[in-house]
């Protein structure tokens, strides 16, 4: 618990400052996943590298205009879609590459949504509804138990803990809409990227389970490695921009 509240801490000071500061707690984060997930897939220290220095050049590119003048949002998926590639002919591994882009597009995802007029208040409920979600699911499911959710893929989850986890992020979302005018539909969609956080967290539970480990690392003091504490976040903060950027889209 203490952990969890330290790296709550961390990353509402960072999301408070934006910026290269924000930014550079994704880079950070990123090449953490990169590493594992590398690991996961059975690559020596070389090639981990690699991986890292491959993902590095788009995450380069997702950094604050103070710093590159000039933000390309597409560019730079498309550079993260070449990195995944230049991985792929380097080390004939297809999954290393489909981790360039499960490590890199929920970064970029965040840096477009702190950089929105409401910046703080986005990425905050897009944060927020997965940590509720994550502390809803745990606290419910010690506490009723019942039915397990996937038993032959992460044996400790439940149901209940499912659906504890989904109220919670929505009850969230409620005080965001009703105390800091967070628009309704975000609102209205926090319980469905919630059940899609958690769906996040059995495909990392997948991962590990096909791997023949317990943790993607041991970077966490008390919660393993940095794809333990983020894989609810990887599937919900791409579909959070889709959302917040759709009605920019059609306006």
């Amino acid at each position: 618990m203490i952990a969890s509240v330290g790296m709550i801490v961390v990353a509402s000071i960072a999301l408070t400052l934006g910026g290269i500061a924000f930014w550079l707690l994704g880079v950070v984060a990123a090449l953490f996943m990169m590493a594992e997930w590398a690991m996961l897939q059975g690559a020596d220290a070389k090639t981990r590298r690699m991986t890292q220095f491959a993902l590095s050049v788009p995450l380069a590119l997702m950094a604050p205009a103070s710093l590159i003048l000039v933000v390309h949002d597409f560019f730079t998926l498309g550079l993260l879609a070449g990195a995944a590639f230049f991985v792929v002919i380097t080390t004939r591994k297809p999954p290393l590459a489909l981790g360039i882009i499960y490590c890199g597009l929920p970064v970029l995802a965040l840096m477009i949504i702190r950089r929105q007029e409401d910046g703080v208040l986005l990425t905050l409920w897009a944060l927020s509804l997965v940590w509720a979600c994550d502390i809803g699911a745990f606290f419910t499911g010690r506490s009723l138990g019942g039915p397990k959710l996937a038993p032959v893929i992460s044996p400790n989850k439940t149901w209940s803990g499912l659906i504890g986890g989904v109220v919670l992020a929505g009850i969230v979302a409620a005080i965001l809409h009703v105390g800091y005018a967070l628009p309704f539909h975000l609102a209205l969609a926090t319980p469905f990227l919630a059940a899609l956080a958690q769906m996040g967290d059995l495909y990392e539970s997948w991962l590990k389970r096909v791997a023949g480990v317990k943790d993607s690392g041991n970077t966490l003091p008390g919660h393993g490695g940095v794809m333990d504490r983020l894989d609810g976040l990887v599937p919900v903060a791409p579909v959070a921009a889709l959302l917040i950027m759709l009605p920019s889209l059609y306006s």
